[in-house]
């Protein structure tokens, strides 16, 4: 998938000092149709590799982020 030009989107809760961000975007037109799904990057190395979820996916985990459901400390 060529991701060239693809417009990604960082938490309005980063800072631009380079900390732990990751950064997300829609799919440019899959097989399946445009922005079938989301993709996620880590955005300290964007060259690096790229974790591809449904939206539906996307947002069962933000929801669950949101809602300290992970344990995540």
């Amino acid at each position: 998938m060529d991701l060239t030009g693809v417009r990604w989107r960082k938490s309005s809760y980063s800072g631009d000092n380079g900390g732990n961000c990751i950064e997300v975007t829609a799919a440019p037109g899959t097989a399946a149709g445009p922005g079938t799904l989301c993709l996620v990057r880590d955005s300290k190395d964007p060259d690096g590799p790229t974790l591809a979820v449904t939206p539906q996916g996307w947002q069962a985990f933000t929801r669950r982020v949101k809602n300290q459901e992970l344990g995540l400390g």
